[in-house]
C-alpha cells in the first residue's frame, strides 16, 4: 500500500525531490504549475544573506502559512498566503526577536472589489457605504504593530483600510470596512479603548452634551502627574 501510495504521488509529478523521510516536495505538474509542499534555498549571494523557505503552492500560487529561516535555521519571517498573495497576519524576526507585525488582505482576482464603511464625520453613528475597486493584488488592511525586539515592547501602532493609513487622531468609527463577502472588519482604536475605562455615568453625560461646546467633564483628576 505504501509502494503504490508513492508511486501515485509521483505519478502526478512531471518533476519532484524527495525530503530525508522520502515525502515528495518540490512538485511541478504536467502544467508547468509547482503543487504541495516547497522547500527553497538561497545561498549567500553578493552580499546578500541567503535564506530557505518552506510552504505550499497551489496552482503555481502560494498558499497558507510559508516560513522563512536563515541558514542558521532561525525563523525570519512567517507570512500567509491566499491566491497567491499575503493575506492575514505576517511576522518579521531578527536575531533578538519579533520586530514587527503586518496586517494583509489578499483580493480575490475574480472578485476585485471590496465595500468600505465612510462614517459621517457629525454622527458615528451613521455611515455610507462606498464599493471600490481594488486595483493591487494584496492591500495593507488591519493593525500594524512594531516592536523593540530587544525588550519586546511596543514602538508603535498603525492602522491601515484597504491600503489607506488611518490618521491617529481619527474619533470613534471614523472608518470601518467589510469585505466582498460582507463580513465586517472590528476596529479597535483609541477613543473606544479609552470609554471602556470611564465609568458609566461619565458615558452618559458625554452622550447628552455630545453637540455641545466647551464643556468640561470632572473626573477626580488632579492635573498634576
Amino acid at each position: 500500500m505504501i509502494f503504490f501510495f508513492c508511486q501515485h504521488s509521483y505519478s502526478q509529478c512531471k518533476t519532484y525531490k524527495l525530503d530525508t523521510n522520502r515525502d515528495t516536495i518540490n512538485c511541478t505538474d504536467f502544467q508547468d504549475h509547482k503543487q504541495g509542499k516547497w522547500v527553497i534555498r538561497v545561498v549567500d549571494n553578493h552580499g546578500e544573506p541567503g535564506y530557505q523557505q518552506e510552504g505550499a503552492y497551489k496552482d503555481d500560487k502560494k498558499d497558507g502559512t510559508w516560513t522563512t529561516y536563515n541558514l542558521m535555521g532561525d525563523v525570519i519571517a512567517e507570512e500567509n498566503y491566499r491566491w497567491g498573495n499575503k493575506d492575514g497576519v505576517c511576522r518579521y524576526y531578527n536575531l533578538s526577536g519579533l520586530m514587527r507585525e503586518e496586517s494583509w488582505k489578499a483580493i480575490d482576482p475574480l472578485n476585485p472589489y471590496d465595500t468600505i464603511r465612510v462614517y459621517h464625520l457629525d454622527n458615528s453613528d451613521q455611515y455610507d457605504l462606498k464599493i471600490v475597486k481594488v486595483e493591487a493584488s494584496s492591500v495593507k488592511h488591519g493593525i500594524w504593530t512594531y516592536y523593540d525586539p530587544e525588550r519586546q515592547t511596543i514602538t508603535k501602532t498603525e492602522e491601515y483600510v484597504i491600503d489607506q493609513l488611518v490618521p491617529a487622531t481619527t474619533g470613534k468609527k471614523n472608518i470601518a470596512a467589510t469585505d466582498s463577502t460582507g463580513s465586517a472588519h472590528q476596529k479597535t482604536d483609541s477613543t473606544s479603548i479609552a470609554n471602556k475605562n470611564k465609568p458609566p455615568e461619565v458615558l452618559e453625560y458625554e452622550k447628552k452634551n455630545s453637540n455641545k461646546k466647551k464643556i468640561k467633564v470632572r473626573d477626580g483628576a488632579t492635573g498634576v502627574d
